[in-house]
C-alpha cells in the first residue's frame, strides 16, 4: 500500500535553500560587527520630539520579525502600528491606570525593590512622546468560516504561540536598533485595554507594547552592567 497516497495529511513541498556559504573570516567579521552594534542597545524611556522617522524603518523591522520561526509555521502574530496622537494618548491614559494600581497595590515589595534601580514609576510619558507605538499581539487560534451559512466559525489551534511571538519580538527589537531607533519593552498588566482601544478580534491577545523613536537629546539611562558571556554560557 502506498502510505503517501493514503495519508490524511497534505504532502510537504520543498524548495532549494537560499544560502550563502561565507568564509570563516567573513563569518567572524559579521558576527563581531553585529555584536558591537547590539552591545550599544539600551532601553530608552525618553524620546525626542524631532520629526517622525521614515515609516519604512518600522515596516522593514516588522518584516524582519516576520522571518522568525514559529510553531508549525503558523506565524501567530500581529503588529499594530499606532501613529495617531489621540489614540496614543488613549493608550497612555489606560496604561497609567493599570500601572498606578500596580505600583500602589499589586506589586509586592520584592518586585518594587528589583525595579528601584531602573527609576521607573507609574507615569508613562513615553507613550505620548514616541512617534510610533508598535502593539504586538499573539494570535491564540485561527478563525475560519464554518461550513454552513451563518455566524459559525472553526477554530484552528495554534502551537507554541508565546515562544513564537517572543522570538519574533527579539528580531523586531534588533532590527529597530540596527536602524538607529530606540525602544522600550512595555508590558502593562493587564493589557486588555489595548484590545478594546484598537478594536482587535477575540483571538488576538496583547503580548507587549514597543514605543519607538529617536532618543531625547542628552537621554539618560540607568547605569547597568550586563552579565559577561562567561557567566551565561556553558560548554559541555
Amino acid at each position: 500500500m502506498d502510505t503517501q497516497q493514503s495519508s490524511p495529511y497534505p504532502q510537504p513541498v520543498f524548495v532549494r535553500l537560499d544560502y550563502e556559504r561565507l568564509t570563516q573570516d567573513e563569518q567572524v567579521a559579521r558576527s563581531r560587527a553585529f555584536l558591537k552594534v547590539m552591545q550599544r542597545r539600551r532601553t530608552v524611556r525618553h524620546f525626542a520630539s524631532q520629526p517622525v522617522p521614515p515609516l519604512e524603518l518600522i515596516t522593514n523591522a516588522i518584516a524582519t520579525a516576520n522571518t522568525a520561526p514559529s510553531g508549525a509555521h503558523q506565524q501567530p502574530w500581529r503588529f499594530v502600528v499606532v501613529r495617531d496622537q489621540a489614540v496614543k494618548h488613549q493608550i497612555r491614559e489606560a496604561a497609567e491606570i493599570e500601572e498606578r494600581e500596580n505600583y500602589d497595590r499589586r506589586f509586592p515589595d520584592e518586585w518594587k525593590l528589583a525595579l528601584a534601580r531602573l527609576g521607573t514609576d507609574w507615569h508613562k510619558d513615553f507613550l505620548d512622546e514616541a512617534p510610533y507605538l508598535i502593539v504586538v499581539l499573539q494570535i491564540d487560534y485561527g478563525l475560519e468560516p464554518g461550513p454552513e451559512p451563518g455566524p459559525t466559525e472553526r477554530h484552528i489551534k495554534h502551537y507554541y504561540v508565546k515562544e513564537s511571538v517572543g522570538i519574533a519580538v527579539g528580531l523586531l527589537i534588533a532590527s529597530l536598533h540596527q536602524a538607529g531607533l530606540a525602544t522600550v519593552t512595555h508590558t502593562p498588566n493587564p493589557m486588555g485595554f489595548l484590545s478594546r482601544i484598537l478594536g482587535r478580534p477575540r483571538n488576538e491577545k496583547p503580548f507587549l507594547l514597543l514605543p519607538v523613536g529617536y532618543p531625547a537629546e542628552n537621554c539618560l539611562v540607568p547605569d547597568l552592567k550586563r552579565k559577561t558571556v562567561e557567566e551565561i554560557m556553558e560548554i559541555v
